[in-house]
């Protein structure tokens, strides 16, 4: 198998949790990459009703993520509502692999060293994604990427890897391809996006970070406690910081409501829910995940333009160095 299998273009959007748009995953799986969702808080009606709304906007293949940290309670919906590849990450997919397989579903698997990888492709999967630590969001790695994709490509034979964490453009993505993987997962870039569902002074705050104004930490811990998760460098980490790291009960400004949902649903101060478009309140203390690539971003551009100048770029780069060698 190779990239082809999964798309045209070898980029994946990662799923970016609430970001992650039906205009999103469609407008990127249109543009010839992987576009994809997340399900893993969604109940098996939301569910149903956010893949019936991908499918209305795109014929072209996507994908929907589980969190297994977390039962995947909208798995069994999502599958009679038609999803066709599914990828699984912070957990052992085990108990759900036959139900997918019966199903006809491709399984991805996230992983994150030799020894995950090994495990994993025990399961048969039909492609893995390689995590590094510069990954935005909740990170399952604890090493960088280039160490984890070496270690990961050692072992994997001919089932597909793809890169993921700290990826923003399309040297980063010839970079990954020439180092073995298939193609390459793209969180952060995508989560600046015009179809992102992401608060827009949040998105305009990615485009002028750099790398040392994110951070990885346990500060934002309600919703999934013990979880470590890349974020930018804000206000609340700053309290939190100062403060001497204090755990759960002790942290400065604990109980602060800093907004709302659009359903009117109080947001607090340390939520792992990140500001979208639609809230309502102060977007600044809330978490704000980004990885690394950051400092590569400089613009909020539309998906499809993305998609268009990473897979340019990164051709360029591919196609020289076939030719010199």
């Amino acid at each position: 198998m190779n990239h082809s299998a999964l798309s045209p273009i070898p980029i994946i959007q990662a799923p970016i949790a609430s970001a992650a748009s039906a205009s999103l995953c469609a407008t990127v799986s249109n543009s010839g990459a992987l576009g994809g969702v997340s399900l893993t808080w969604r109940n098996p009606d939301q569910a149903s009703e956010l893949l019936a709304e991908v499918q209305s906007k795109t014929s072209e293949p996507f994908y929907a993520n589980f969190v297994l940290h977390f039962d995947p309670l909208s798995l069994a919906a999502a599958i009679s509502a038609g999803l066709k590849i599914v990828t699984f990450s912070w957990g052992d997919p085990t108990l759900h692999i036959d139900q997918c397989r019966k199903s006809g579903l491709q399984i991805g698997i996230q992983v994150t060293s030799r020894l995950s990888a090994r495990a994993m492709l025990q399961l048969n999967p039909d492609f893995l994604i390689v995590q590094g630590v510069e990954a935005g969001g909740h990170v399952q790695a604890h090493q960088p990427l280039s160490t984890s994709l070496f270690e990961v490509l050692e072992v994997s034979g001919e089932t597909p890897v793809y890169a993921a964490g700290g990826l923003a453009n399309g040297s980063d993505l010839a970079s990954v391809m020439l180092a073995g993987a298939h193609g390459g997962v793209f969180g952060t870039r995508f989560l600046a996006s015009i179809e992102s569902e992401a608060h827009p002074k949040y998105k305009e705050r990615i485009t002028e970070a750099s790398a040392k104004d994110t951070v990885l930490t346990n500060c934002f811990n309600i919703g999934w406690e013990g979880a470590p998760h890349r974020v930018l460098i804000n206000s609340t980490f700053q309290k939190w910081e100062a403060s001497g790291c204090p755990k759960s009960g002790f942290k400065p400004g604990e109980g602060d409501i800093l907004g709302s949902t659009q359903s009117g649903e109080p947001l607090f101060r340390y939520e792992d829910t990140m500001p979208r478009h639609d809230m309502k309140g102060d977007w600044e203390p809330m978490c704000l995940y980004a990885g690394t690539s950051t400092e590569r971003i400089h613009k909020v551009v539309p998906a499809s333009q993305i998609v268009e100048s990473i897979w340019r770029n990164a051709s360029k780069i591919l196609s020289q160095e076939v030719n010199e060698n």
